[in-house]
């Protein structure tokens, strides 16, 4: 059925082509089987490729930490309400308990500890701004954890495209990311 499929991918009219394909943030595994060959052709046939961020770039991933942040000095435990706060630790400490039955066999085969994971997703949880803290606890699911250490489709292509000798690069810059998302304000958080 992969003609009936809605590929996400616009053709921009040119020569050569140049296309636009729509990714999301999940697993590949989750969503690899859906996308349509048109959209799979259109990849392998090209010679650059644009991401939204360069997710394979050192900079970007310690930039992208850091603009997490809260200010120097400040703790989440400073900003949030007293009630919120003590919620929020009793399900991470939830969370940090059960990991170990959440992960698969095929994690613990590739040397991944519970507590490593916890600590790579969760650590430094503390000194996180809020909405960061909303993004990383909506992670911290069953599922989730069930599907750490396989790409997301994103990083998936770029490590493809890399591993193809594909010219890369990034539509956007970390901090047109993060100033939008470290703008809200408590109440849209």
């Amino acid at each position: 059925q992969q003609n009936k499929l809605n590929s996400f991918l616009w053709t921009i009219k040119r020569d050569p082509p140049s296309y636009f394909f729509g990714t999301i943030h999940v697993p590949y595994t989750r969503v690899w089987d859906f996308i349509p060959e048109n959209s799979k052709k259109a990849f392998q046939q090209s010679h650059i490729v644009y991401f939204e961020l360069d997710l394979t770039d050192p900079y970007t991933i310690s930039a992208l930490s850091s603009c997490q942040l809260l200010p120097q000095g400040k703790n989440l435990q400073d900003v949030l309400p007293r009630d919120i706060y003590h919620r929020l630790k009793r399900h991470l400490e939830y969370v940090k308990l059960m990991m170990p039955s959440w992960m698969t066999p095929d994690q613990r085969g590739k040397g991944l500890y519970a507590d490593y994971l916890f600590n790579a997703i969760a650590g430094n949880w503390e000194r996180k701004r809020p909405v960061w803290v909303m993004l990383m606890v909506n992670s911290l699911t069953e599922v989730d954890i069930r599907s750490r250490g396989v790409p997301v489709l994103d990083l998936y292509l770029a490590q493809e495209a890399e591993r193809l000798r594909k010219q890369t690069g990034a539509v956007e810059k970390v901090e047109e990311q993060c100033h939008p998302l470290n703008g809200l304000n408590f109440s849209q958080v």
